[in-house]
This record gives structure tokens, sequence and C-alpha cells, in this order.
């Protein structure tokens, strides 16, 4: 009795994974391969590190984000520039740079952070020097942001 259980969980678990290949997974390429996760968009992803207006501009947007987000007691003096910049599409950056932190009483302190920001109206441009216009995916690096 029990040899005949495990036999039947055996093919039953075959059966299931022969329906997963055979079914569940082709549909999953075809929705994959589909338009329903394409995003129209003039800004195209780009691999490399990228250095042009928008990024710039992202940078920027970032660097206020951090300033309007940390206590009045600290003071933030950022580099001139990302040390990287990445274009991932849509109007969508990933930006890494080094921020200098210090209050009064203490040393200042080097962090390197990382900030993900989209700017959201697509490819209407008119708009990308309003802070509203831009969302901050997320900043890590950072302590207590």
């Amino acid at each position: 009795m029990n040899k005949k259980k495990i036999i039947l969980f055996a093919l039953c678990l075959a059966g299931l994974l022969a329906l997963q290949i055979k079914f569940l997974l082709p549909w999953m390429y075809d929705i994959a391969a589909s338009d329903l996760f394409l995003v129209d968009s003039k800004d195209s992803g780009d691999p490399m590190h990228v250095s042009n207006d928008m990024t710039a501009l992202a940078f920027s947007q970032c660097n206020s984000y951090i300033n309007s987000n940390l206590d009045s007691e600290y003071s933030a003096s950022f580099a001139n520039q990302p040390t990287n910049a990445w274009g991932i599409g849509n109007y969508e950056y990933i930006l890494n740079a080094p921020v200098e932190i210090s209050t009064k009483d203490t040393p200042s302190t080097v962090y390197h952070y990382v900030c993900r920001i989209q700017y959201d109206n697509g490819d209407d441009l008119s708009g990308v020097n309003d802070i509203n216009n831009w969302s901050i995916g997320g900043i890590t690096g950072i302590p207590d942001l």
C-alpha cells in the first residue's frame, strides 16, 4: 500500500511537470513576447554609462530630493556630476554619486548613494526642470533617509 502511494505521487508529479512544460511555459513565453509589456517611448535604454542633459537633470533632481529630506542639522555637499548614470529607458535613470554629509559638531562623511528616478511626462520635455514632474523610485546608501 505504501509503495503504491509513492508511485502514484511520482506519477502525479510527473504529470504536473509535463503539463507545465507543454502548456504553461509556452503560454507565458507568448505573453512575454507580446506588446503587453511594451512601453512606446523615444527614450531607449542603454546598458552602458551615459552622460547627457537628461542624466544631468535627473542628478540635479536626486540631489534636491536628498537635500530636502535631510534633517536641518545636516548639510550636504554634492559632486558636480554623478560617478555613473544609466538610462534604462522610458525616461528612467539610475545614478550613482558621492555626497559629503556633515553637521556643525562632527566631521564630514562621504556616502556613495544610488538614486532611481523617472521623468513622469514621457516625451513631453517641457517640464523637465519642475521637480513635481520627477518620481524618485528609491535612494540607497545614505543612512536615515
